[in-house]
């Protein structure tokens, strides 16, 4: 709804980055109005009809770019902001929404998960080639043997997808493994003109790469001999290689678009997806504000896992996105293996790096050594921004550039540029001691803040410094790991503290997978190097770990539920070593909390076998969205259910969504709080005992599970518990953590609890 003193020019929802085309385009913009559908008057035969007469009564100009018909009831168009509001006041309309652009949150992984026997952990995986993975990305490049279909069988009859033809892409593309790829765009150049096909193309093909990584990590084949330039060679698969890939592309070269973004999620339910995932995100805003969140949970009601990246707003607290409970959230952490190179410096001094630079090596004598701030004019130079350094101070030297504002690469381009012999990219503060490593164009490598101001130091103050660079090539064994990674989002979810985000982390950090020909592996236009695989890192890359090991599930066990996959994986995911440390945070030092990484590292050869799951409908869901004090219009446009979803005569609270965690929130002065939950039996019969505890500091937090035993005779038994926490007064802004452990002879089924004072 418009609320009272809402300005109509700039419409802001909460951190989304809004696509508001005031003075320019005739001063409109995307709206999605969702519509209610058994409100159609009697005189229209068709919701379409009905669509377009709604807006015509608002706008001669303005037309119905796309309708909505299966995941949400509506269409989209462009309008001006009176128009808009004009139309939210029609009947039968639920909301207007401002369209909103979202960004992607931009191999050794199968091993490290556990996942080389898969067949053995995984006696169905074989035949989970019917299971299909839909991934909402920027399209994909079929030709690379991620894509390969040999070994498959007929494409599942049920399948309604079709392999889109465009520019420089044919329906021969796709074939028994890639079945399907579509490209959306409608609203994307109703907003920003035209596709320039110079720059990409106007078809499902992936000119950026980022499409092509994400898909084949989910579900691509196995490839023997995969590596970026001689870096992490091996073989190369995605977590379900048995499973199908569909490709719907709604990210272009100017974002992602909502508008495009609803119509591809429907089109792939449609088309008959059992999985999607989407590595992108917009920031934080209501639930029914967020085009993802609605799409989502239509998906859900169909019963699709649907699983997003959590962004890379990280470390600091309350920044990720994609948190409604009826998605899983994805956070990032770190592989057993690593990409070291060693900087040495004139003064004897050894530090370690990282780096994926391969070519042409510096000379084997010391090279001299300059810090960019000392090389430039500009009070951006320390930054290597492009055109900041002077050639006659950098020629034939070793360019210390700080990281941030541009990207790491283009660094490397910057210093190359202005007659550079290398770069090391010191971290600040803002990324501490985490290290991503990249395909630098020149002999280049990225090391820690401690590291970086050292060398600072060392190069400002000796009369003639020098350094060179040693390149480790690829290590694995690495520990401890995983590691939470620094731009890894955190919770508290904004929307719904009483819900716990993100759900678990996954690998996300140095991936290897398959690539778009387009673009070298640095995603920059000056690259002109091309390669099948390519290592990156972020949510974008642990969300589709998630989303294989989904399909993986779905396939060994076909009736169960989204939430019942998202549970066994969160149940069992570990939140410490064999050692019993906890989970490092690489922003801290210290270990990770369930803000930072749910319940867990996710670990899939016990999610197959889980135990017991926390099962939810799409009635619980329901329930929660009464508790939340959405309003009729709000819930309808997000449920299609009737406005009168909430019953006056019951009372909802969050505390009873049968969640597989615990987020409890206390005023300053302390109190209780009771969580109701149900679980259900998928192993054998057993009895579980439960664990449960939970501090702030040094200061317990009370908490009591009643039952405390839970006996279970057959599988698919369900047992109910309630668990009560019980707090003394804490400052505001404290949190407390703690874990709830149900187990038995056979299983052990965890929570993640998160305690919080307001």
């Amino acid at each position: 709804m418009w609320r009272h003193g809402e300005k109509c020019v700039i419409f802001a929802v909460a951190a989304a980055v809004l696509v508001v085309a005031a003075a320019v385009r005739d001063e409109r913009s995307t709206y999605i109005v969702h519509m209610s559908r058994s409100a159609m008057p009697n005189d229209f035969v068709e919701h379409g009809e009905w669509y377009a007469a709604s807006l015509q009564s608002v706008s001669d100009a303005a037309t119905v770019l796309y309708t909505y018909d299966t995941l949400v009831h509506g269409y989209s168009a462009r309008l001006t902001c009176a128009e808009a509001e004009a139309l939210e006041s029609q009947p039968g309309v639920l909301l207007v929404n401002p369209e909103v652009r979202y960004e992607l949150h931009t191999t050794r992984t199968p091993e490290f998960l556990g996942l080389d026997r898969t067949d053995a952990l995984f006696p169905q995986s074989n035949t989970g080639s019917d299971v299909i993975v839909g991934v909402l990305d920027t399209g994909v490049w079929p030709e690379r043997p991620s894509y390969d279909d040999t070994g498959f069988g007929p494409v599942p009859a049920g399948w309604k997808g079709k392999c889109e033809e465009g520019n420089d892409f044919n329906s021969s593309a796709c074939n028994k493994k890639l079945i399907g790829a579509r490209f959306f765009l409608t609203g994307y150049e109703a907003a920003k003109g035209p596709v320039d096909t110079s720059k990409e193309s106007r078809s499902p093909r992936d000119n950026d790469g980022h499409g092509t990584h994400t898909s084949s990590t989910a579900a691509g084949s196995a490839v023997r001999g995969a590596d970026l330039l001689g870096y992490a060679a091996g073989t190369a698969k995605g977590m379900a290689p048995h499973a199908r890939v569909a490709t719907y592309k709604v990210c272009w070269v100017g974002g992602c678009f909502s508008s495009d973004i609803l119509k591809a999620m429907e089109v792939a339910v449609t088309d008959g997806v059992d999985v999607l995932s989407l590595s992108l995100g917009g920031g934080t805003a209501e639930y029914y504000r967020d085009s993802i969140a609605v799409g989502a949970y239509s998906a859900m009601e169909r019963g699709i896992f649907v699983s997003c990246s959590a962004g890379n707003a990280g470390p600091g607290a309350a920044t990720l996105s994609n948190g409604a409970p009826w998605i899983t959230t994805v956070g990032a952490g770190t592989l057993d293996r690593d990409f070291p190179a060693h900087v040495v410096l004139g003064n004897g001094k050894n530090y370690s790096g990282v780096s994926l630079y391969s070519g042409k090596p510096l000379p084997t004598t010391p090279v001299p050594f300059i810090y960019a701030g000392n090389a430039s004019n500009s009070s951006m130079g320390a930054l290597c921004m492009s055109g900041s350094l002077i050639p006659e101070k950098v020629a034939g030297k070793i360019v210390l550039c700080d990281r941030g504002t541009n990207a790491r690469v283009q660094k490397g381009f910057v210093v190359k540029d202005a007659g550079g012999a290398g770069m090391v990219l010191a971290n600040t503060a803002a990324n501490g001691e985490e290290l991503v490593a990249d395909a630098h164009v020149l002999p280049g490598a990225g090391v820690g803040q401690k590291a970086g101001d050292t060398m600072r130091a060392y190069a400002l103050s000796d009369p003639n410094p020098t350094a060179s660079i040693v390149f480790a090539g690829t290590q694995v064994g690495i520990q401890p790991s995983p590691v939470v990674a620094a731009f890894s989002s955190r919770g508290p979810n904004t929307v719904t503290p009483g819900i716990l985000k993100p759900d678990l982390i996954a690998p996300g950090v140095n991936i290897l997978a398959a690539w778009s020909g387009s673009v070298g592996p640095s995603g920059l236009a000056g690259d002109n190097r091309r390669v099948g695989f390519n290592i990156i890192s972020g949510t974008s890359m642990s969300c589709p770990h998630v989303s294989g090991l989904a399909a993986l599930l779905r396939a060994a066990h076909q009736d169960w539920s989204p939430a019942a996959i998202r549970s066994a994986l969160m149940t069992t995911s570990y939140n410490g070593y064999p050692n019993g440390n906890g989970i490092l945070d690489v922003a801290t030092g210290l270990p990770a909390t369930p803000l930072d990484v749910g319940a867990g590292h996710v670990d899939p050869s016990k999610a197959v076998d889980p135990g017991l799951v926390y099962d939810a409908t799409a009635a619980e869901y329901l329930d929660f969205l009464c508790a939340i004090n959405y309003g009729p219009m709000q819930i309808a446009a997000l449920t299609k259910h009737a406005t009168d979803a909430c019953s006056a005569n019951r009372t909802y609270a969050v505390t009873a969504l049968n969640y597989p965690s615990f987020s409890v929130t206390f005023p300053a002065t302390g109190g209780t709080e009771k969580h109701t939950r149900t679980v259900t039996n998928v192993g054998q019969p057993g009895t579980y005992k439960v664990t449960a505890s939970a501090t702030a500091g040094s200061t317990p937090v009370t908490v009591s599970v009643e039952p405390s035993t839970l006996t279970f005779t057959k599988s698919g038994e369900k047992q109910s518990y309630t668990v009560s926490f019980a707090a003394a007064a804490m400052p505001s802004g404290t949190n407390g953590f703690g874990r709830l452990v149900w187990s038995s002879d056979h299983h052990v089924v965890a929570s993640p609890i998160a305690v919080t004072w307001t």
